[in-house]
């Protein structure tokens, strides 16, 4: 009878004890999950075009949940929507501007409305592109040439059109706010009209060329590698092209914000970026201080 009570006794203590320790795991388990539900920061990042896409994939990735971001992605139709945006506080982090865009526009603020680089991301050949002609040499005297009429990406084209030996341009010309009146040499009498960028796609059958930035031209069905007549080359030259993540001057030091630098560099982010993009999404993991150098 003692033997069947203390059996019954070791019973209770045990039952008790495996009681008490589910107890303190569910205990750990909810606590756990409550510090990493407080850890997770939400950033807003806007982006335009086929970035939305990338971003979007970023956001429900593993990765980013590892990171603890949750990102939301806010999509716009032109740029200078998305720069406002982050001055004013409506999005956190703006993924689509080159470096030379981001400091033509800086010049253009006052000091409240300055924004800085936060990661550089890929960089995107500028093409130039027509529909009735197959060569650049095949370019009649007096075509239009059709440009961006912001002042990054005119000046950018420009570039790009004297290195295709098309126009010169002086010597000191800037290559964040250069314009047309910078053309020194113009043989084949070339008319320049300057449009939206984000039309470029559109308007390709009414002019004779069209420059277009690559992420518009992924808009339009375009592969700058296999549909355009001249592109920009990877090199030293090219770096004021390099795409940033930019936020609010004010934010340059928020540890979430930065994260997304390395997420965006994340290898398997990385893999489904060139695959989708057919490798004209040109990775550049370089620190912000290369653009400056």
């Amino acid at each position: 009878m003692r033997r069947k009570k203390k059996h019954q006794r070791l019973i209770a203590a045990t039952i008790a004890l495996i009681v008490i320790i589910a107890a303190f795991f569910a205990l750990r388990l909810t606590s756990s999950r409550q510090t990493a539900k407080s850890q997770t920061t939400t950033v807003t990042v806007g982006s335009i075009g086929p970035d939305v896409q990338v971003w979007q994939h970023i956001a429900k990735s593993s990765q980013a949940k590892k990171l603890g971001l949750k990102i939301k992605v806010k999509a716009f139709t032109d740029g200078p929507s998305i720069l406002r945006a982050t001055s004013d506080g409506s999005i956190n982090v703006s993924a689509f501007a080159s470096w030379a865009y981001l400091e033509a526009y800086n010049k253009s603020k006052s000091n409240t409305g300055q924004q800085v680089a936060l990661a550089t991301t890929y960089l995107e050949p500028m093409g130039i592109y027509s529909s009735k002609y197959k060569k650049l040499s095949d370019l009649p005297k007096g075509a239009t040439i059709a440009l961006a009429n912001n002042a990054a990406n005119e000046a950018r084209g420009l570039l790009l059109l004297q290195s295709a030996g098309l126009i010169k341009l002086k010597k000191n010309f800037d290559s964040a706010s250069g314009n047309t009146n910078d053309i020194v040499s113009n043989t084949k009498k070339f008319k320049f009209k300057l449009i939206d960028d984000t039309t470029g796609p559109r308007i390709i059958k009414s002019v004779d060329a069209v420059l277009i930035g690559n992420t518009i031209a992924l808009a339009g069905n375009l592969n700058v590698l296999k549909d355009s007549l001249y592109h920009e080359k990877i090199n030293q030259s090219t770096k004021n092209n390099i795409n940033v993540l930019a936020t609010a001057k004010k934010n340059k030091n928020n540890a979430a914000y930065k994260k997304l630098g390395k997420l965006y560099h994340n290898k398997q982010i990385q893999k489904w970026i060139a695959k989708k993009y057919s490798g004209t999404k040109v990775e550049v993991n370089k620190p912000v201080s290369y653009l400056t150098d």
